[in-house]
């Protein structure tokens, strides 16, 4: 019905040699950049949660730790809320 192989559009394109040798993965779709929208949600909780955690820090490794925090603080939530609920 359709020839879906003119949509396999790749960036670097490759010869069938060298397709076959990588085991034929370049032909499926690969979507180059981040993820959408998670990205920019996790890039905006990440500079909030630095900004507050460097504003409350009174040192200046309080606010190293900050930085830190700021990093990891979506594992710690997920942790937090999985304990709660008990799973």
């Amino acid at each position: 019905m359709y020839d879906i192989s003119v949509l396999n559009v790749s960036h670097n394109p490759m010869d069938e040699n060298q397709n076959q040798q990588m085991g034929g993965h370049h032909r499926r779709w690969h979507r180059r950049g981040g993820h959408g929208a998670a990205s920019g949600a996790y890039g905006l909780g990440f500079i909030g949660a630095a900004v507050y955690f460097i504003q409350n820090a009174v040192t200046f490794w309080g606010g190293v730790v900050g930085v830190l925090k700021a990093i990891v603080w979506p594992a710690i939530l997920v942790y937090n809320l999985l304990g709660f609920l008990g799973l």
